[in-house]
């Protein structure tokens, strides 16, 4: 029923969407993978057809280790998809049973062997660090494995226990204990310069590549820019009217599915964006970038220039080390990175 739906809702926006062009599809938010290969290369095949995706489009699905076979590879391939993410997390056994994912180091060896023999070369692997268990040896050596198998980008983020989980309610129990704060500080640096050091530079702040590889889907969230979210729960934000909107699809998928089998597109609380609050968008996403904000576009696209817009908060922020203005962009330095939250409070408090 889900997957009639989802494709039902793609026929929906053809139209809507006949004036837009997208130079980036990624499927993933769950684990597509699990869909058959006929259903998976079908869905990206239709998103091709029904919008106008660019011919050198990056295309990413999300994978985990667990549920590829040659046969999902290959259909996706002939379909289009020219970018996999695979979800390791970690190649510590013993951490991956305490967060209960269902593969282990060896299944996820199998699987970017399989990724790569079936002629994916643009691989993201993402990793996780402040997991139950882990240490720091074990960290890095998830790091090394990765890299030493080729991959062109590694997402490294650190644990962020999500309410209702079965692993939120066991940390809260007292049946699993997480690496302190001040262990988890300690395991990212090291890792961050060991990556650094294998040539992958970090261009975000959780996101590191090799040079060419980074990933265009994410850079267009971080430079604000337009998306399509297309499913259930999924997310939108675009320019209607002029004026910048935002907007999410049903969360229960019950009321997904009934919105879109009568014709209804499931969008859910659209509204309108305030130009201050975008302006704040704007700087909250790029400077997650390493490259920060870009003052050109962000003149271009706010009318003001943002050093003059937030001209106090910036001298007070260059004079504590956390940020760097020069003729072209407005960057955090590495310290600023670390300190990433307390940095934005003070753009949102002007």
């Amino acid at each position: 029923m889900y997957f009639v739906a989802l494709i039902s809702e793609i026929r929906r926006y053809e139209q809507l969407m006949s004036e837009r062009s997208f130079n980036t599809v990624f499927i993933g938010g769950g684990t597509p993978s699990v869909l058959d290969a006929d259903k998976l290369a079908f869905i990206v095949s239709e998103l091709i057809k029904r919008f106008s995706v660019a011919n050198d489009a990056e295309i990413t699905v999300e994978v985990n280790p667990e549920s590829i076979t040659p046969d999902k590879l290959l259909s996706m391939r002939c379909a289009g998809v020219n970018r996999i993410s695979i979800g390791l997390q970690s190649a510590d056994d013993a951490v991956l049973g305490s967060i209960g994912r269902a593969h282990d180091r060896e299944t996820f060896l199998n699987a970017f062997e399989l990724v790569s023999k079936c002629g994916f070369n643009n691989i993201n692997v993402d990793v996780m660090h402040g997991l139950p268990g882990q240490t720091a040896a074990s960290y890095i050596d998830t790091l090394e494995l990765v890299s030493s198998l080729g991959a062109r980008h590694i997402s490294s983020y650190a644990l962020i226990l999500e309410e209702g989980t079965p692993l939120y309610d066991a940390v809260r129990c007292g049946d699993i204990e997480l690496p302190d704060e001040d262990a988890t500080a300690d395991m990212e640096d090291m890792g961050f310069e060991f990556l650094a050091s294998h040539g992958y530079r970090r261009y975000e702040v959780s996101n590191f590549a090799v040079p060419g590889y980074e990933c265009k889907h994410n850079l267009n969230y971080w430079h604000n820019g337009e998306y399509l979210g297309l499913g259930l729960n999924s997310h939108s934000a675009m320019r209607i009217g002029g004026k910048w909107a935002r907007w999410e699809n049903a969360s229960a998928l019950d009321e997904y599915i009934a919105d879109v089998s009568s014709s209804r597109l499931p969008v859910r609380n659209m509204r309108d964006i305030e130009p201050d609050e975008e302006l704040f968008e704007t700087v909250m996403l790029g400077l997650r970038m390493a490259e920060g904000v870009d003052r050109a576009e962000f003149e271009k696209r706010h009318g003001t220039d943002i050093v003059t817009r937030y001209a106090p908060i910036i001298v007070e922020l260059e004079l504590d080390g956390m940020i760097v203005a020069d003729e072209t962009h407005v960057r955090l330095t590495e310290r600023g990175m670390d300190f990433q939250n307390e940095v934005l409070v003070k753009f949102l408090d002007q």
